[in-house]
């Protein structure tokens, strides 16, 4: 399952990269080093996404450490299933050569149910908290136990072309409406988004339950409830699908095929990640100075949206040999100045609130405002161990979107995230 937010990562219009460069990136060796270097310094392994200026990261807690240990970037996969694959089956023999890990926020309480990783506590956990959003730190929660830093976070904008709509929709209903005029104006008129049957699809979907008030589990996480508000997000999707303003490829859609139908000028709207900006503006600069952005719209226009958050949570490995300096590399990693930086430069929202005060902030993140008025405010993936099944199987009950059953759906959605629950998380 393809994740959406190792989609959107980005670097900015300022930052370049030879594909050959990239190319040596992907290949870094992976293999398991030993526990200290030649001069007994302890050596902490992370195993961290694709992150193009994290080594710069890494260098500077290295000398804030002074010796104590040194932090050895290991680049996991660019795609999310094989990022978990590695994770998954060297933590389930127990290896011991991964210190701390990049988690995506959808496997947290999985890692944490399987016992695979430690919990935060004491002054650790109460720094990691201290100014966080509360949205990322819900998704490094399992049983009311902290599991994860919040190292970034994102969370998708409703991008729009300011020479064609006034004002953006508050609601699908009135985004829809307004294509469909646009349409028989003759005028750019699609409203672009992820419909393939992937994560993105499963993400679209979520952010549509969670702002028509509905729910797919109960508040615990333990059984499936697909309410009247996902039956609500149902319809919303479907009218959507079959309004003749969906793009014709939304069943097959994905993140940077959509970022490319607007950049090409035929969408009005399009709901995506934030990369979306530094790359209209260095691809197609001309129509990048029409394109605004604003809130995702809402199921109800009189009901602000609750969109889908993304993002990393840093867990140290129950295996490491080094924990309690494991547990200082991964606070280090994800402070307010290192997360600053990875924000302008890699493009990562941070968790941390304050961050976005910050002037250096304004010209990498001139949609900062909307980006945190979204995340004070988030809808989170159904948080369980069980969510990979979740997601698999709800991306298949949803494809195509224009097929869609409002209440036969939600009723077939029902029983296979209950059959799913069981299962307690997917091992490859």
């Amino acid at each position: 399952m393809s994740d959406p937010d190792q989609g959107e990562r980005r670097r900015r219009p300022r930052v370049r990269v030879a594909a050959a460069a990239a190319a040596l990136t992907l290949v870094a060796p992976m293999a398991a080093c030993a526990s200290g270097d030649d001069t007994g310094v302890p050596v902490i392994n992370l195993y961290y996404p694709p992150e193009q200026n994290l080594q710069q990261v890494v260098d500077r807690c290295n000398t804030e450490a002074a010796g104590r240990y040194r932090i050895v970037n290991r680049v996991l996969p660019r795609e999310a299933d094989e990022q978990r694959v590695q994770l998954v089956r060297r933590l389930a023999a127990s290896d011991d050569g991964m210190d701390v890990l990049g988690l995506d926020v959808t496997w947290t309480q999985e890692f944490a149910s399987a016992k695979w990783i430690l919990e935060w506590t004491g002054s650790d956990r109460a720094e990691v908290e201290e100014g966080t959003l509360e949205g990322p730190l819900e998704t490094a929660r399992y049983e009311d136990k902290l599991y994860g830093a919040p190292k970034n976070t994102n969370v998708q904008l409703l991008w729009y072309r300011k020479d064609l709509v006034p004002e953006p929709p508050t609601s699908w209903d009135e985004m829809i409406s307004t294509a469909q005029q646009l349409k028989e104006q003759g005028k750019p008129h699609q409203v672009l988004t992820m419909g393939a049957q992937y994560e993105g699809l499963v993400v679209l979907y979520n952010t549509l339950v969670a702002s028509a008030g509905g729910n797919l589990l109960n508040e615990d996480g333990t059984e499936a409830v697909v309410d009247e508000g996902a039956v609500r997000a149902l319809e919303v999707l479907r009218t959507f699908a079959t309004s003749g303003v969906a793009s014709p490829s939304f069943s097959n859609a994905t993140e940077d095929p959509v970022r490319l139908e607007f950049q090409s000028g035929s969408g009005a709207f399009q709901v995506n990640w934030p990369f979306v900006y530094p790359a209209m503006q260095e691809a197609n600069p001309q129509l990048a100075e029409q394109v605004g952005w604003a809130r995702v719209p809402g199921v109800d226009g009189d009901t602000p949206s609750r969109v889908t958050i993304g993002g990393v949570n840093l867990a140290v490995s129950r295996y490491s040999t080094h924990p309690e300096e494991s547990f200082e590399a991964a606070k280090c990693l994800r402070n307010a100045e290192n997360q600053k930086f990875s924000a302008i430069n890699d493009g990562v929202p941070p968790t941390i609130e304050s961050v976005y005060d910050d002037p250096e902030m304004d010209e990498a993140y001139p949609m900062k405002e909307t980006i945190l008025e979204q995340l004070r405010e988030p809808a989170v993936r159904p948080l369980t161990p069980a969510y990979q099944s979740i997601s698999t199987v709800t991306s298949a009950i949803l494809s195509p979107p224009a097929a869609i059953d409002p209440q036969k759906t939600a009723d077939e959605l029902r029983e296979a995230i209950a059959d799913a629950l069981e299962s307690k998380g997917v091992l490859p």
